[in-house]
């Protein structure tokens, strides 16, 4: 029963629509309508400016550290298994949210967080967080692509779950994740094919 709760209490957690939220509460708009359309923190940069978007991107990452390195402690769901099946929901939660008819946003923050979250607790992955982290960066100063960053960073993660020797398990979690990455990507990677896709103003206003 706990474990039910647990898998309950982490999917509304990462249900929370934040971008939405944001949009609506600060601007009377709904982010679904304007950008991209997506319910997540790029299109809130781009929309709303660097402020919002920022705010935005680190109450995902909450959404994704809190199911997995607090509630599932709380609950005594500690054991491997339990706590990446609470972390999936978070992402499951974020991604296909139950407050906007199971839309929502890419998962990009959401999973940083569960990476975050897992790091507290299980010392190997820090290494993995740090090393999917340093190719988000490097691609994104590189390219100035949200999209492209975050495509790169997905498949960094589970080569380096198998790299840093860590359990079947994990390198499990990061091969879905990398599939969630892909497949909620889809509509950027045609933009990206036929070089299309938007680049961020890294030091512009917005």
């Amino acid at each position: 029963m706990r474990l039910i709760l647990g898998i309950l209490i982490s999917y509304l957690i990462g249900a929370i629509p934040t971008a939405y939220i944001w949009g609506k509460v600060t601007k009377g708009i709904d982010i679904r309508r304007h950008g991209s359309g997506n319910v997540g923190a790029t299109n809130v940069f781009r929309v709303l400016g660097k402020q919002a978007g920022v705010i935005v991107l680190l109450i995902d990452i909450l959404k994704g550290v809190v199911p997995t390195a607090i509630v599932a402690d709380a609950l005594g769901q500690t054991e491997m298994w339990q706590r990446i099946l609470i972390s999936l929901c978070a992402v499951g939660g974020h991604n296909w949210t139950v407050f906007l008819n199971f839309k929502g946003g890419k998962g990009i923050a959401t999973s940083l967080g569960v990476l975050i979250g897992l790091a507290c607790r299980i010392p190997s992955i820090r290494m993995v967080l740090l090393g999917t982290v340093t190719a988000w960066i490097a691609c994104f100063l590189s390219s100035g692509i949200v999209s492209f960053s975050s495509i790169v960073a997905a498949v960094c993660l589970p080569v380096l779950m198998v790299w840093t020797g860590q359990p079947f398990a994990l390198i499990l979690l990061g091969v879905i994740f990398c599939l969630f990455v892909v497949i909620r990507h889809k509509a950027n990677i045609k933009r990206l094919i036929a070089l299309q896709e938007p680049r961020v103003k890294i030091f512009g206003r917005k």
